[in-house]
């Protein structure tokens, strides 16, 4: 006789509640050329972590918008 496998749904009680991922605080400085590196070099992981949002300081992205509005005169 064989066993047969039983499917009960999850009760609502056992649903998890997931918690937000951990952060981690890194350099700037540090993290560019990695990133850098991995992008020149078309590493395939880096591609897993493009739809992730990163937390940068008010400062920064002021700098950021700007530089992107940049185009220099010819």
């Amino acid at each position: 006789m064989t066993a047969q496998l039983r499917l009960y749904p999850a009760s609502r009680e056992s649903t998890r509640v997931e918690s937000p991922p951990p952060r981690v605080t890194v350099r700037l400085g540090d993290l560019l050329p990695l990133i850098a590196v991995a992008q020149r070099n078309n590493y395939l992981w880096l591609q897993d972590f493009l739809e992730d949002e990163v937390s940068i300081t008010d400062d920064l992205y002021e700098v950021i918008r700007a530089f992107q509005c940049y185009r220099p005169s010819a």
